[in-house]
């Protein structure tokens, strides 16, 4: 998910200074090579390498299509071309990001060389007559802490809606018949957002869980690596088979070419295999590959767009809501039967028995405290939204499975919602802070963000680079 490209369209306006824009044009291509930013430039197609006329504009879509853009940004080096760059954007149809570089005072003649922050205000206006969405970092230095900030968050949206454009589920069976919360509208989902199942039957996977260890090797690596970040409290042939699913897995998601999975963890499952799958999932959470439970297709999908949010720098976990906190007016356990990355964990994982089922193979640990996002995708009814919001991890009495307490600002106000809906029991954690990331990012996919802080205003300032 680091290998965010954008498309770099710094652009102006013949009536005001040319030297200038070019000037500018120059030193914020400096800075993105600074930053570490990996971008697509237009000097090799507009003389001046900014974007100001129609000619330029057709060549420079060509190169960014093939370029595989994943964003575009619109430096307004002076007042810029507000309909080549409305052009540009509706055609390629990825977030955009506009943003200007202050303007200086005027000289003694009082003439004003670019008018950056004004043509800012054109183009906003020409984009929503387009009905292109577009993140707007507010008019700031180059080598102002807002700038960065401002390019980061941006690219993590990027992160985010193109995962979310290209999702495809591996669905190992179906959900439990007790889960009626977790049922999904296949159809609607790939309607409305191109979200693709691939449903398997678990003979199938049982079958490539055979071949796993038949071919041997890929299960014996798995079964090594466990023993060195695990403590194991399971036997020889049931850890072996943990190895197996984990491989098994893995291998049908390539196969039907997806990027998550849920899986249908009781009752079945556990009759034909012998074991819980949480250690398997756990196993391929922590490689990036996200894995909920009980056959929860919005789950998985939460799980895709947070892991795209978080760049990679840390993993994602999937939990239930359970219970209040015994002491704390504001706090709530996050726990499920172990399918948590290790990378969570604040101490070694065990590899045991989960707290409702008789069967091996769940993962106990309680997981980091600190700064953590909270997040859950669903819908009913047609209407699809994003609850989101922050929390932190506190200190509460042992509980079995992986699981956390966690303290929020209003823990009523979170309840309400969750019960209201259209959300269930379930959501996807991170530590790390991406509530700006996803908030933004809702802009670009079609589903609204419902914030359980209550801090819309504050999250949009962030991004405006307040």
């Amino acid at each position: 998910m680091k290998n965010i490209k954008i498309g770099f369209a710094p652009t102006r306006r013949s009536i005001f200074s040319a030297p200038d824009a070019v000037k500018y044009a120059g030193l914020t291509r400096k800075k993105l090579e600074d930053l570490g930013i990996d971008f697509v430039d237009i000097n090799d197609i507009s003389e001046d390498g900014l974007l100001h006329n129609e000619h330029d504009r057709i060549k420079i879509a060509e190169k960014f299509k093939a370029a595989g853009i994943d964003g575009l940004f619109f430096p307004h080096c002076n007042f810029g071309t507000e309909y080549e760059a409305a052009r540009l954007a509706k055609e390629l149809q990825v977030p955009v990001l506009l943003w200007g570089p202050r303007d200086e005072r005027p000289d003694e003649n009082g003439i004003r060389l670019r008018d950056s922050q004004c043509g800012l205000f054109a183009t906003g206006k020409v984009l929503r007559r387009f009905q292109v969405p577009f993140t707007y970092l507010c008019s700031c230095r180059l080598e102002d802490a807002e700038f960065e900030r401002g390019i980061r968050n941006f690219l993590a949206v990027c992160s985010v809606v193109r995962a979310f454009r290209s999702i495809r589920i591996l669905q190992i069976g179906p959900r439990p018949f007790d889960f009626w919360s977790t049922m999904c509208n296949e159809g609607e989902l790939l309607e409305k957002f191109n979200i693709q199942l691939a449903p398997v039957p678990l003979p199938e996977l049982t079958a490539e869980m055979k071949k796993a260890k038949e071919e041997g090797s890929q299960v014996a690596e798995v079964i090594s690596y466990c023993r060195e970040h695990f403590e194991i409290r399971i036997k020889e042939e049931e850890l072996e088979n943990v190895a197996a699913l984990k491989v098994a897995i893995r291998k049908l998601a390539d196969r039907y070419g997806c990027s998550a999975a849920a899986i249908q963890c009781w009752n079945a499952l556990q009759s034909e295999i012998g074991i819980m799958p949480c250690a398997a999932n756990s196993l391929l959470n922590e490689e990036g590959f996200p894995v909920v439970c009980e056959t929860d297709i919005h789950g998985a999908v939460t799980a895709i767009m947070c892991e795209a949010a978080g760049m990679d720098e840390a993993r994602t976990f999937f939990a239930d809501w359970t219970v209040r906190h015994p002491d704390h007016e504001n706090g709530e356990l996050l726990q499920h039967c172990g399918p948590w990355p290790i990378s969570c964990a604040s101490c070694k994982p065990v590899i045991g028995y989960p707290l409702a089922f008789d069967h091996p193979g769940a993962v106990e640990a309680e997981a980091k405290h600190g700064e953590m996002t909270l997040c859950r995708f669903d819908g009913d009814n047609g209407e699809y939204s994003l609850l989101l919001g922050k929390a932190k991890g506190i200190d509460g009495p042992y509980t079995k499975g992986t699981y956390v307490w966690v303290e929020v600002e209003n823990l009523k106000r979170l309840e309400a919602k969750l019960v209201e809906g259209p959300y269930i029991h379930h959501c996807v954690g991170i530590h790390k802070d991406v509530t700006a990331v996803l908030y933004e990012a809702c802009r670009y996919i079609g589903i609204t963000p419902d914030l359980y802080d209550d801090n819309e205003e504050e999250i949009r300032a962030y991004i405006r680079g307040e």
